[in-house]
């Protein structure tokens, strides 16, 4: 047996203790290297230039392939899904917040705050987790919290300008229906008017045109006209009208017997249930506008106006009062 001492165990010992000085160099440079690469990832900075050993050029790899960035592909393992989860996540807030940043831009709405969204803080955070492909995947884990951190910050401010947009749009639809149905209502309003202006119109032009219903051409008591409201100055007011019209005495005697019915030849005669009003007892007595403005204070614009009535609508005074014995009204 040799004792420990012998030479050539002594030669051994060296051998391994020079293989180890060898090694050092190259272990140490390795260490430095994924440091630096690490702190590149995670700053987002360029590594700066590290000197190498004399004998680094003995180490099996290199600088170039080692910060080489590599795909955050699948195969590699649960760490590198949940980091490219949470990259599509932030893709598609980033897209939401750009559209409803769009939307309410191009409507010109006021939503009652500032249509903006800061998404600087999450497109820092995806910078930095693309980076870090380069890392082992250990360090993917903490930077992906980020990413859905800042993501779900962005979601909350998306959905708040959305509310805010969406109850914007509400109310502008909610107002132009109002407009609508105002100038609709102001419309027929017109509409209604118009026709009863024609309606007046064509009364008038009936009364001038129509035939006499003839009679005694003796002359009629005059006093038309007066001012007198009284009823017995209504009645002289309706003589001259008469005249004037061509109907006889035997007229008068119908539009006396008519109108002693229906108001008692009273101007501010008012009937209560029907809304008749006046001489004639126009329905309603705003009618008789037609034939002044006056007609809720005179008696001759009164007569005036239903005299053409009963002109267009029964041909004289006589027909007239024959309508109102057979049915109650005329």
């Amino acid at each position: 047996m040799r004792s420990p001492s012998t030479p050539t165990s002594n030669r051994r010992d060296r051998r391994l203790a020079a293989r180890r000085t060898r090694r050092r160099p190259v272990t140490t440079a390795g260490v430095l290297l994924v440091g630096t690469v690490a702190a590149a990832a995670l700053t987002g900075t360029a590594p700066a230039a590290i000197a190498s050993p004399a004998d680094l050029s003995a180490a099996t790899f290199s600088l170039a392939s080692t910060t080489t960035p590599t795909a955050l592909t699948a195969d590699r393992g649960p760490e590198v899904a949940l980091a490219r989860a949470a990259e599509t996540t932030a893709a598609d807030s980033l897209k939401a917040a750009a559209a409803v940043q769009s939307d309410i831009s191009t409507s010109g709405l006021d939503i009652g705050q500032p249509a903006t969204i800061d998404t600087s803080a999450l497109e820092h955070a995806t910078d930095r987790l693309q980076s870090a492909s380069v890392l082992p995947d250990t360090f993917l884990p903490d930077l992906a919290d980020d990413v859905t951190a800042a993501t779900a910050t962005i979601d909350q401010r998306v959905a708040e300008l959305r509310g805010s947009f969406d109850a914007a749009v509400a109310k502008k639809v909610e107002e132009e229906a109002a407009e609508k149905a105002r100038q609709e209502a102001e419309a027929a309003a017109a509409a209604a008017a118009k026709a009863t202006e024609e309606e007046a119109a064509a009364t008038t032009t009936s009364s001038s045109s129509s035939s006499s219903g003839g009679g005694s051409s003796a002359p009629f008591a005059t006093g038309g006209g007066s001012g007198d409201n009284s009823p017995a100055g209504a009645q002289a007011t309706a003589r001259g009208m008469l005249s004037d019209r061509g109907w006889g005495d035997d007229q008068f005697s119908c539009l006396v017997s008519l109108w002693n019915k229906e108001s008692g030849w009273n101007y501010q005669a008012y009937n209560s249930s029907s809304g008749a009003f006046g001489i004639p007892q126009a329905l309603p007595g705003s009618k008789m506008s037609s034939a002044g403005a006056d007609w809720q204070t005179n008696a001759t614009t009164q007569i005036s106006w239903g005299l053409g009535y009963i002109s267009g609508r029964y041909g004289d005074p006589c027909g007239a009062w024959g309508h109102s014995q057979s049915t109650g009204w005329y």
